[in-house]
């Protein structure tokens, strides 16, 4: 991924407003979850939601091609972490199978996007 020959700012970058809006859509999804997973799945969720776009910014700030990959590929395992989160989210019946395809559909072009 070139970031520098497209664009000015990682902000331009489709995918990072892609991540981001993921990221808000997931805080307020977690709203839902027990208190008791405050510490436990909520705070997961949120952080590995977040890093996505965090590692994509910090990717567009490193000079080096190699070490812009790596944060590219760190984000994308924080995607592959959330939708993980997600099918456990289901599998104790917190989310609905629905809200599970739709996200994860979602999360997907992500990834597809940072290959």
């Amino acid at each position: 991924m070139s970031d520098k020959t497209k664009f000015k700012s990682f902000r331009d970058f489709p995918v990072w407003k892609e991540s981001l809006e993921i990221s808000n859509r997931i805080f307020k999804l977690t709203k839902i979850l027990p208190q008791v997973e405050d510490y436990g799945l909520t705070s997961q969720m949120r952080r590995s939601a977040n890093s996505i776009s965090a590692n994509i910014a910090e990717a567009f700030g490193r000079e080096h091609l190699k070490e812009k990959h790596n944060f590219y590929r760190y984000s994308r395992g924080s995607a592959f972490e959330l939708q993980g989160h997600l099918l456990y989210g289901n599998k104790v019946r917190y989310f609905s199978k629905e809200i599970v395809d739709e996200y994860d559909n979602e999360i997907e072009m992500i990834i597809i996007s940072l290959i």
